[in-house]
């Protein structure tokens, strides 16, 4: 369905050698022409809603669950502005071990230190070290002093913070994926409309047709 809607370009292809005849013309899809959504809609849950992808679904069969049709598959990648739905979709765990150990030959995923980073630290009822925050290894292994009612209190910076191997790294990046947004059903002929739209091509010296004109 999605490759129907994209329009035609026609380019040419010029002989190398005698006879220089008129130029051949070789029709294909124009997918120099990327539809992006504006990543302000998403600001209107109206239109949208959150959805994190379970182990073993697809694009299609998402598609099929939402619209009733798998084909709509690639109205959930352009919603989400994927560029490569092979890499920005998550992997199962199979697949994510395969591709952190091509990534990362001669090393050992599993036990290398990819960053550093804070655990939340508290001081009585208040938080005084946020969860999350990428710090070196110098944090790591140096003490760090809070203001605790007024003195000093010496923190081991095994304490606040911790290694985060390449595969854990890796792992999250990819459980990141998982959280996607779906075009609310009542909305999908509308979106459908102005991607057929905005693919038409408009007249100029190049236009022979609102879905080809030649490069």
């Amino acid at each position: 369905m999605y490759f129907n809607l994209i329009p035609n370009i026609q380019y040419s292809t010029k002989p190398i050698g005698f006879p220089f005849s008129e130029a051949d013309y070789i029709t294909a899809k124009n997918f120099f022409r990327r539809y992006q959504v504006n990543p302000e809609i998403f600001d209107y849950a109206v239109y949208f809603k959150k959805y994190s992808i379970k182990t073993g679904e697809r694009l299609d069969t998402i598609a099929n669950s939402v619209y009733g049709n798998p084909f709509y598959d690639w109205v959930i990648v352009l919603t989400n502005n994927m560029i490569d739905p092979r890499f920005d979709w998550p992997m199962e765990e199979i697949q994510l071990q395969k591709y952190v150990e091509e990534k990362y030959p001669g090393q050992d995923p599993y036990a290398e230190v990819h960053h550093y980073e804070t655990n939340e630290h508290k001081i009585g009822n208040n938080i005084v070290l946020e969860k999350g925050i990428v710090v070196d290894k110098n944090y790591y292994t140096t003490n760090h002093y809070f203001n605790s009612s007024g003195s000093m209190v010496s923190v081991s910076g095994f304490i606040l913070s911790r290694p985060v191997t390449i595969y854990e790294y890796e792992s999250t990046v990819n459980e990141s994926k998982r959280e996607i947004y779906l075009l609310r059903s009542g909305y999908l002929e509308g979106f459908v409309n102005s991607f057929k739209t905005q693919n038409k091509y408009k007249e100029s010296t190049d236009f022979i047709s609102n879905k080809l004109k030649k490069a």
